[in-house]
């Protein structure tokens, strides 16, 4: 069986990390399987769907590098959903309501203060129809045997129909509701497995029935555990951390996927270069049933630790024309983001102002000074830089290697001064060690 995915976000705002979770996981599965990742629109909500939030949201897989291989808008299949919704009347499988919302709510309190579970009530076959109102519509379940299934990640599902209401599948003024256009769309479009969190449980018993009602077996479910903040509780702003943040923050696309892949698995998180590596071993045995933790730094040590690992090629248009692959290998294991590396060009090829150093720190530096113009600039000028200097002055450790870096490169910390004073050149060398020893 060709697998088929599929990722349904609405187009009422931008992708969050939950959501890409989910995006990722269903195209790494298709990946795996050799099959179709497909890009489902619901944009069924007129009111609060927009263009500008569809264009972001592919705006957004595209950065990701989560490319579908087809795309559909639930706006323009209603046609199909008629179609369908007038064979379920026709069979009797969905049927017209005339509640209230204010009626619904009531009779759901005077259930629960009965104590029974504030299940919807049907109405006989000869209640009275209120022709003045418009009806809405639910999908009637079937209460004569269990529903079940075998989750990918929950194991044996099985849930009691009496427990469950007859879903809303269609409001008064004829729009659609989640539940019926996404098995009509899943059938049609031939999904394989359904993979979303596991707040959507209840839903997959409920659309289960609806597949089968529509006369196609349902497709295999896998409900993941919610992604929370690493504090361990629902967090708010783990709505507001999606592309755009992590895109402003200079991260790299493969550093959150990196994450987002391993989260919740057994599985520990390392920086993968590409989608390819992630679906080689994604399987869905290795979720668990926690709760997800996500925190943003993760992604950012992740990154780093990604950037040590890419070659010159990889980065060499987003940075400076200047820019060499010896540059970049000098430096990228000093890096946390990409845009760091544009700071240390001047070091290693323009000028640095002199720092303020105190009085024995300055008497290093003379002494580098002294000594510098006479050494082998070869591979160990450092060397013969320190011992010198050391030997004069008496000074280790710190008080040695502190003020060097500090006149040379301006930088509190850095890669290995060996390597950078081989490219920083003796010239330029002496003449900053000149400069912070007249200060």
């Amino acid at each position: 069986m060709s697998v088929v995915t599929r990722f349904a976000p609405s187009p009422t705002g931008r992708l969050h990390v939950g959501n890409i979770r989910t995006a990722l996981h269903n195209f790494l599965f298709a990946l795996k399987g050799g099959g179709e990742f497909i890009l489902r629109v619901d944009d069924t909500d007129r009111e609060r769907s927009t263009a500008e939030f569809d264009r972001a949201i592919r705006d957004d897989l595209e950065w990701l590098g989560l490319k579908p291989d087809s795309m559909v808008r639930q706006s323009e299949r209603f046609a199909l959903y008629e179609r369908e919704f007038e064979r379920l009347k026709a069979a009797g499988r969905v049927y017209a309501c005339y509640e209230t919302a204010e009626e619904l709510e009531l009779r759901r309190k005077v259930l629960l203060g009965r104590g029974l579970p504030p299940v919807y009530e049907r109405k006989p076959a000869d209640a009275p129809v209120l022709e003045e109102r418009a009806p809405h519509w639910r999908f009637r379940l079937d209460y004569d045997r269990p529903i079940e299934w075998t989750d990918l990640i929950r194991g044996a599902q099985k849930f009691d129909p009496k427990l469950l209401s007859d879903p809303v599948v269609r409001r008064e003024d004829g729009s659609w509701l989640y539940l019926l256009p996404s098995v009509i769309d899943d059938i049609d479009l031939k999904v394989t497995h359904i993979v979303r969190g596991e707040d959507h449980v209840s839903n997959s018993a409920v659309q289960i029935q609806m597949f089968r009602a529509l006369g196609s077996e349902p497709p295999h479910f896998a409900h993941e555990a919610l992604l929370v903040a690493a504090e361990g509780k629902l967090s708010k702003r783990l709505g507001a951390i999606g592309v755009d943040a992590v895109r402003e923050a200079g991260l790299e696309p493969m550093a959150l996927l990196s994450v987002l892949a391993r989260i919740g698995t057994s599985q520990p998180v390392e920086p993968a270069h590409n989608l390819d590596e992630l679906a080689t071993d994604f399987d869905f045995d290795h979720f668990g049933r926690a709760p997800a933790h996500f925190d943003l730094h993760e992604v950012e040590l992740v990154n780093a630790r990604l950037l040590h690992t890419l070659d010159f090629n990889a980065v060499r248009e987003r940075l400076s024309a200047s820019a060499t692959a010896e540059d970049w290998e000098l430096l990228r294991s000093n890096l946390e983001r990409v845009s760091d590396f544009a700071g240390w060009l001047p070091v290693l090829h323009g000028e640095i102002p002199p720092p303020e150093l105190d009085r024995d720190e300055r008497s290093v530096v003379r002494e580098a000074a002294t000594v510098a113009p006479g050494l082998d600039w070869s591979d160990e000028a450092w060397k013969q830089l320190t011992n010198a200097v050391k030997v004069a002055t008496g000074q280790k450790g710190r008080a040695l290697f502190h003020p060097l870096r500090l006149a040379i490169t301006g930088r509190e910390s850095g890669p290995e001064m060996a390597g950078l004073i081989k490219a920083i050149g003796k010239e330029r060398v002496v003449r900053r060690l000149e400069a912070t020893a007249k200060r």
